[in-house]
């Protein structure tokens, strides 16, 4: 396998392009634990219903050019707004000052390269750096040998940080199949408050695979606010784990928006670790052609009285394929927990299919714990109830299928960013419709 091959034989080469090499150690070993394990395949029960072999059997550029020729208004495009956004723009791995914006002060927030080449960030690498992450894991493992591309925030003791920030990761003027390793580090000290919205986008006909891996810290009464929008192209290909590990009192929600892409796997690990603690995780999918996507969900209830919700919508049209497959662990001590899943799917088509698999484990006897999931079509009445009233087929199937899929997107307190959401579902199920006015109307 040419990909196997070369994440061996090229990984001295990275090393060199490090300037300061305090994780060496650590990228051997985990290049070690990724050879031994090796690309999954379908005989692992995690990835059942997920082929890599396209993925597996391409060749990819582990050095990307680092030159482009976007505009700045091609990214002013990809914005929810200026006034009350931050954003920072990475364009080929690197961060782009030009294009990006940041108006927050007395917090670090910095691109993850140069933290990790900063001896002066060392301690806090020390502390955070990938020990949440799986090391069981390959992709954990690839993205701990290679990570050099994404960001490192800092949020201080009781600061609330206003605008919510967008991070885009943007691939252009590649002329290989390009493979990037991003790695997102957020530290929210006790009290304090962010939001982020991360973005990645291939303008090339080549492909792109991105291996991404974020940790997440909520440290006491802390809130971190974290929403994918996933809307690429068909010639890409996103892995994206999140690990969010939280202390007492504190509150993590990560939304996942899934519009697009080749094959897109994301995974969700959230670790309580602490009394009072909620958990939520949101999303909402909608594909077609031959696109997959693949939901991975896990809770670890640790500690008595904490909540967790889930709750996935999916719409799969053409001879998309989507999985969903979400877990909740609750320990012996988690006693008083609550926790909530619920997995509903419409198929639009024949061809369209999803497998779907929510899991409790519970070794605690006082909890409340209920999950759930339905495939089926539009309701019929509904549609004809609708269509009776003079609204067209499709334009009464979009009503819908909005509806369906609203209530994924009720916890978000971004305006702008439920117009976006709201304006590609309408673009997905190719209506020219106001969802938002006709809903909130």
């Amino acid at each position: 396998m040419a990909l196997l091959e070369n994440i061996q034989d090229l990984h001295p080469a990275f090393l060199e392009t490090l300037q300061h090499r305090f994780l060496d150690e650590a990228r051997i070993e985990a290049l070690r634990g990724f050879l031994h394990r090796g690309f999954p395949t379908r005989r692992d029960e995690e990835y059942k219903y997920t082929n890599l072999r396209e993925i597996t059997e391409k060749n990819f550029n582990f050095f990307p050019k680092e030159e482009h020729t976007l505009l700045k208004e091609t990214i002013d495009e990809l914005h929810l707004g200026e006034e009350n956004f931050d954003w920072i723009v990475f364009v080929n791995g690197k961060l782009r000052k030009e294009l990006s914006k940041i108006s927050i002060e007395n917090t670090e927030l910095l691109s993850f390269n140069y933290a990790l080449n900063d001896p002066n960030h060392k301690d806090v690498f020390d502390e955070y750096f990938n020990t949440i992450a799986d090391a069981d894991l390959a992709f954990t493992n690839l993205n701990a040998a290679y990570c050099k591309h994404g960001f490192f925030l800092k949020v201080p003791k009781n600061v609330v940080i206003e605008k919510p920030i967008h991070v885009f990761y943007l691939s252009q003027n590649q002329d290989e199949n390009t493979f990037y390793n991003t790695r997102n580090l957020l530290v929210v000290e006790s009290g304090a408050r962010v939001e982020i919205i991360e973005s990645h986008h291939n303008f090339d006909d080549t492909y792109v695979l991105t291996n991404s891996v974020t940790e997440i810290f909520a440290h006491p009464n802390a809130k971190a606010d974290w929403h994918k929008l996933q809307n690429d192209s068909n010639t890409s290909f996103l892995r994206d784990h999140t690990f969010a590990k939280q202390q007492r009192d504190s509150q993590t929600t990560v939304n996942t928006f899934s519009f697009g892409g080749k094959l897109v796997r994301n995974n969700l690990d959230f670790i309580q670790e602490g009394e009072n603690i909620y958990s939520f995780m949101n999303g909402i999918t909608i594909i077609g052609d031959e696109q997959l996507v693949d939901h991975h969900t896990a809770v670890h209830h640790n500690t008595p009285n904490c909540e967790s919700y889930q709750n996935y919508k999916g719409i799969y049209k053409g001879q998309s394929h989507g999985v969903f497959n979400g877990k909740v662990f609750v320990a012996k001590e988690a006693q008083k927990t609550n926790a909530y899943q619920q997995n509903n799917n419409v198929l639009l088509s024949e061809g369209a299919t999803i497998d779907t698999k929510p899991q409790l484990e519970i070794f605690a006897d006082d909890v409340k714990c209920s999950h759930g999931c339905t495939v089926g079509q539009l309701d019929e009445d509904a549609l004809f109830y609708l269509r009776a009233r003079g609204i067209s087929k499709k334009e009464a199937q979009a009503m819908l299928l909005f509806a369906f899929a609203n209530d994924a997107m009720q916890n978000i307190d971004i305006e702008a960013l439920r117009v976006k959401l709201s304006k590609l579902l309408a673009e997905k199920l190719e209506v020219d419709m106001a969802f938002e006015d006709i809903f909130e109307g």
